[in-house]
């Protein structure tokens, strides 16, 4: 068995999509970032990729690069599940939090869970919680959001025929 964290955050500005758990949530505001800025999305990746030793997500999907410019961040985990599968192992267990004030989040939390599991992770593995920073620091401010993730990988069991 392996085990992964990942931390994520990104700075709410004027004139872009919200897209949270590859969902998008109506809000005045969106995530800046060089892909859709997905935070949870990007946590959940992060906690893969070290769960696997492979480093983190910049490495992976530098923000450098034009092929991830507004790159769906659903289809930047399915590319790690495969990663993952391709090394022998699979998802077992995503635990996660995502800390915001505004907007409320708990009403889209199984459309995330759904929209998560199109990568590849079975819904039924997949936890989310929704925080808000008791309005303190840049969160509670308003100023953008973030989300922790972790994850236990278990190593496929071969079917050894004779």
């Amino acid at each position: 068995m392996r085990i992964g964290i990942g931390y994520d955050s990104h700075k709410l500005v004027e004139g872009r999509r919200l897209i949270i758990g590859g969902v998008r949530i109506p809000f005045k505001k969106g995530l800046l970032g060089h892909s859709d800025a997905d935070v949870l999305s990007h946590a959940i990746i992060d906690s893969l990729i070290g769960a696997l030793g492979l480093g983190d997500i910049g490495q992976h999907f530098p923000d450098t690069d034009p092929r991830w410019k507004d790159a769906s961040s659903i289809e930047l985990l399915k590319h790690i599940i495969n990663l993952i599968r391709i090394n022998g192992y699979e998802v077992s267990w995503i635990d996660s939090s995502i800390i915001t004030e505004k907007p409320k989040l708990s009403p889209y939390i199984e459309d995330m869970k759904t929209a998560l599991s199109e990568s590849g992770i079975p819904s039924g593995a997949i936890n989310i919680k929704v925080k808000t920073n008791e309005g303190m620091g840049f969160i509670g401010r308003g100023e953008g959001i973030a989300a922790y993730a972790v994850c236990l990988l278990k190593r496929i069991e071969q079917i050894i025929s004779e």
